[in-house]
């Protein structure tokens, strides 16, 4: 079963519906094959920002589409009118009349210019609305508490830090499902950008500087997060899962994480801060708590580059023969 295909087959529905009732057995089956072919490439739509999980993902696909719907209100109108007109004044056709001296038509004026006008209105006003109500600052509306987890980008791996429970986890994210979450965000090494595509928008983290991010997934499940900032050798490397459980399960999984004999205080973070690839995710049962300001603030300085001393010049195999 290809991924995305839940999605590609709501699109095939979608389409299948809008025919007349008498004419969708017979179109419909001449249809399908075609249509479906058009949709294959949505298939890898699944797990990204069209397969939204949780309110701000939601609003952001919404966003998303509004615009693709607003933009080819303009686009399809021009494709149709290019081919209508080829059609047209094509040679062969006797009715076509042909006006060497015509220079103005004030409605042709009007609706060429009134058409991106209304684009640019509509396309900006939907990014404006939509730019505060998802301010990432601003808190998701809910009664219950948000958890409150800071967030470290180093090379090349993520650290979580859980201040209310005391510990910390690299390169696993785990959080209650059906709550909203605040994350601090950081980073011990050049910019990075935090993302989680079904949850929602993504956000920098620079070094010296704390951005912030609210996000919620709506129901339990495994959601692909990832670097999407080129940061260096193991930029590809730099994912992670963020595994949304029940609340019950929450407390499970940070009783197991404290149970770790692993701490994470000034010495341990600065062993962590050097270069590394393909970490495997691994939990702190105690973690000092006031590393992550530490960091933040440069206390703790940034972590050792790729080299020491010098580095060579380049020479191509071909050169040394």
């Amino acid at each position: 079963m290809l991924p995305g295909h839940s999605f590609a087959k709501m699109l095939l529905r979608s389409t299948l519906r809008c025919l007349p009732v008498w004419n969708r057995r017979g179109l419909g089956a001449v249809a399908a094959g075609p249509v479906a072919a058009l949709l294959l490439p949505l298939a890898g739509c699944s797990g990204g920002v069209l397969d939204p999980q949780g309110p701000i993902g939601a609003a952001n696909a919404t966003i998303l589409l509004n615009a693709l719907g607003i933009m080819l209100a303009i686009v399809v109108p021009t494709i149709v009118g290019a081919l209508a007109f080829a059609w047209w004044f094509r040679a062969s056709n006797p009715r076509a009349r042909y006006l060497p001296e015509w220079v103005y038509s004030g409605r042709i004026e009007l609706i060429v210019w009134s058409i991106p006008l209304l684009v640019i209105l509509f396309l900006g006003g939907v990014i404006w609305i939509g730019s505060h109500q998802l301010d990432p600052y601003r808190p998701i509306d809910s009664q219950a508490k948000a958890t409150e987890i800071q967030v470290v980008s180093l090379d090349w791996k993520w650290l979580f830090i859980y201040p209310d429970q005391g510990i910390a986890s690299v390169n696993e994210l785990v959080v209650p499902a059906g709550l909203p979450v605040h994350f601090s965000l950081t980073s011990a090494s050049v910019m990075n950008m935090f993302f989680v595509p079904q949850l929602g928008s993504m956000i920098a983290t620079m070094n010296g500087m704390v951005t912030q991010l609210y996000l919620q997934a709506d129901r339990p499940g495994d959601f692909y997060g990832q670097s999407a900032q080129f940061s260096g050798d193991g930029f590809s490397d730099m994912h992670f899962v963020l595994r949304a459980v029940p609340a019950d399960a929450f407390e499970q999984w940070v009783a197991t994480a404290r149970q770790s004999a692993s701490a994470l205080d000034r010495a341990g973070y600065i062993a962590l801060s050097r270069q590394s690839r393909n970490v495997a995710p691994l939990r702190y049962g105690t973690v000092d708590p006031n590393l992550f300001q530490a960091v933040a603030s440069q206390e703790i300085p940034p972590g050792p580059g790729p080299q020491e001393g010098h580095g060579g010049p380049a020479i191509s195999p071909r050169a040394e023969r």
